[in-house]
């Protein structure tokens, strides 16, 4: 999606993007890590309806990059702005409902150091992403068209299990909450 939405800009042009886009995405992503359960009580929203929604959320994503196409709530359009690192890098490509859920999921259910992992796993995320636009076009021509549908496949099979499995918990906590064991 990168290569493809900053490819034709100067290598200094695509680093100032990438170095926007995870910035915010990193914002954003840490906000509802730590701000979680506080939106959790306002809205009284349950861990387990995080899980069930976000796990269909993360296995809708997985499952459109299994079908070899972008989900749709993964794209966006370029409505002639010229800042894509906000929007479509950023929100939604990065900072996703499917990326929210999972660090909210994440960070309520295990306190202030499933937190405190959660920024750090996703700050690591965010340098490796960063590489990754930056060398996008060198990437893409390493690996090919075949290597790149094959990656993508391959990480939609992983994120639709993730999702599964979030939404496998959620509905199994709900059970347990229901009857009482």
């Amino acid at each position: 999606m990168f290569a493809s939405l900053a490819g034709s800009e100067t290598p200094v042009r695509q680093r100032r993007i990438a170095t926007k886009a995870l910035t915010i995405t990193f914002i954003v992503v840490v906000l509802f890590a730590l701000l979680g359960k506080t939106i959790f009580a306002l809205f009284d929203i349950t861990l387990p309806a995080l899980r069930i929604t976000g796990g269909v959320l993360v296995f809708l994503v997985g499952y459109h990059m299994l079908q070899g196409s972008p989900s749709k709530l993964h794209t966006g359009e370029d409505d002639g702005d010229t800042d894509i690192a906000t929007s479509p890098l950023a929100v939604p490509l990065l900072a996703g409902p499917g990326t929210i859920a999972t660090a909210m999921n994440y960070s309520v259910a295990g306190g202030w150091p499933a937190t405190a992992i959660t920024c750090l796993a996703f700050l690591a995320l965010c340098i490796i992403t960063f590489f990754c636009f930056v060398f996008s076009a060198r990437i893409i021509n390493l690996i090919g068209e075949n290597g790149l549908s094959i990656t993508t496949r391959l990480m939609g099979l992983i994120l639709a299990v993730i999702g599964t499995q979030m939404l496998v918990a959620g509905v199994t906590e709900v059970l347990h909450l229901s009857t009482g064991t």
